[in-house]
């Protein structure tokens, strides 16, 4: 079962086109991290998601074909945004029970309880708590409806480290104890890579890479190595991003899990998932890997372009 799939997935804001060819399919049981520039897309991907908005041309379905913003797909979604949508006037307590009335499922002693833990006031102003309070209380509400797919679009990105921490540590708890699906949207690649099994790139409005994390991860490598030799050295690899800095140069290279001999003052290191996404960052044009997580009309880049 895919809980987000699409096809051809486009939205024109007047002449511009936030998102255009998207095709897409992240498959259930996953934390799936969403990694893009600011303006590549990935906010209008996720209201396409999640019915907030329509699509100028393509189709996209949430958990197993229902169409996006239909009460099917809206009664197993839950969405959480960066400005934690709270009514900021309203106190703890009457965000629950607005919450509850609002949606066919709601476990209410499921919140009370999880917000007692977290030392969360019930009587105070929801414009009244700290960030981080507002960040868990938002997560709250939307664990709270059971969804089968949590939307999460940049939901830490006001939040100190260690309330970035506690809400991390919320989301992953939530997917150890129930039957849910991740997809967040997110700039600090470190938290990402301790989190995300799952890796989604999109850059310029199209998707370039997406997969599972082990397999891009495999499907990588960094060769390091003289600088003087890397133009001849690089001709004969799929080289996705190339840097150099004085006498030696790094090579991220396409394996797809194949790798041959290293030449003699070359070294081959594993590649981290911050290192991968951000080399097919710096290269748009790079293409992702072949096979069915490959994005449509994605081409591998065969030349090297220098960074210094």
């Amino acid at each position: 079962m895919n809980v987000i799939e699409a096809i051809g997935l486009g939205k024109r804001y007047g002449s511009t086109w936030a998102l255009r060819g998207c095709a897409l399919a992240i498959p259930a049981g996953h934390v799936a991290a969403l990694v893009g520039p600011n303006g590549a897309g990935k906010t209008t991907l996720l209201n396409l998601a999640v019915g907030l908005t329509a699509p100028t041309e393509g189709t996209v379905t949430v958990l197993d074909g229902r169409p996006a913003g239909s009460p099917a797909a809206l009664d197993g979604i839950a969405f959480v945004a960066q400005d934690a949508p709270l009514y900021k006037n309203l106190s703890v307590a009457d965000m629950l029970h607005l919450t509850r009335n609002l949606n066919r499922r709601f476990d209410q002693s499921y919140a009370a309880a999880r917000l007692g833990q977290l030392g969360i006031p019930m009587r105070r102003r929801a414009g009244n708590l700290s960030g981080g309070q507002q960040a868990q209380l938002a997560l709250t509400l939307a664990l709270a409806r059971r969804p089968r797919l949590l939307v999460l679009d940049e939901p830490m990105a006001m939040l100190d480290p260690l309330a970035r921490h506690d809400f991390m540590a919320a989301v992953m708890a939530a997917v150890a104890d129930g039957d849910v699906s991740v997809v967040l949207s997110s700039h600090v690649l470190a938290e990402l890579e301790r989190v995300a099994d799952y890796l989604v790139l999109i850059t310029s409005g199209s998707v370039q890479v997406a997969g599972e994390v082990d397999d891009l991860l495999a499907s990588h490598r960094v060769l390091t190595g003289p600088a003087a030799e890397a133009d001849s050295y690089a001709q004969r690899l799929d080289v996705v991003n190339a840097r150099r800095g004085g006498a030696q140069a790094h090579l991220l290279v396409r394996t797809n899990g194949r790798s041959g001999p290293v030449p003699p003052g070359w070294e081959e290191h594993p590649v981290s998932l911050e290192e991968l996404a951000l080399a097919y960052l710096r290269e748009p044009g790079a293409g992702a890997l072949p096979g069915p997580t490959r994005a449509r009309g994605a081409e591998p880049m065969e030349v090297t372009n220098w960074q210094r």
